[in-house]
């Protein structure tokens, strides 16, 4: 499981290296998103939330956050200090839409965690500290709406 996790977190840094190589200037912005998540699986992962980006633009926008996957996960959880890097974007408007994401997780009590995600040619990554019991592995769709 641990090299689950850190297969994911080297591959989310390499999603995040990659268009900043070719960003060209300033018509590039970098944002960030906190956010808070609440998820419970049975084979079946369902997540919603709600959460703030700002990027560097002065760019900002409330955005209600959705996800829907399945693999073999199990648990009941809550992620209240969440935060998500996003690769540069020409505009704030690049972020909305859907992501395919990829996550192994494991936790009981207090936990934190990392996931790799990716849209196109926009890449994010998130971490958070939260509390909950889960286990397992789950692929799905990760969703930003503006709010």
């Amino acid at each position: 499981m641990k090299k689950l996790i850190v297969g994911l977190s080297m591959v989310s840094m390499l999603m995040l290296a990659a268009p900043a190589a070719f960003a060209g200037g300033d018509e590039y912005t970098k944002c960030k998103m906190d956010f808070q998540l609440k998820s419970w699986s049975i084979i079946f992962k369902k997540a919603d939330g709600e959460g703030v980006i700002k990027c560097s633009n002065g760019q900002t926008a409330k955005v209600k956050l959705r996800l829907r996957g399945g693999g073999l996960t199990a648990g009941k959880g809550e992620i209240r200090e969440g935060h998500g890097v996003f690769s540069e974007v020409r505009s704030i408007d690049d972020l909305f839409g859907s992501y395919v994401a990829a996550e192994a997780h494991a936790g009981a009590g207090k936990s934190a965690g990392a996931q790799a995600m990716t849209k196109g040619e926009v890449s994010l990554a998130l971490s958070g500290k939260g509390a909950g019991v889960d286990l397992g592995i789950s692929v799905g769709k990760f969703t930003i709406k503006r709010r």
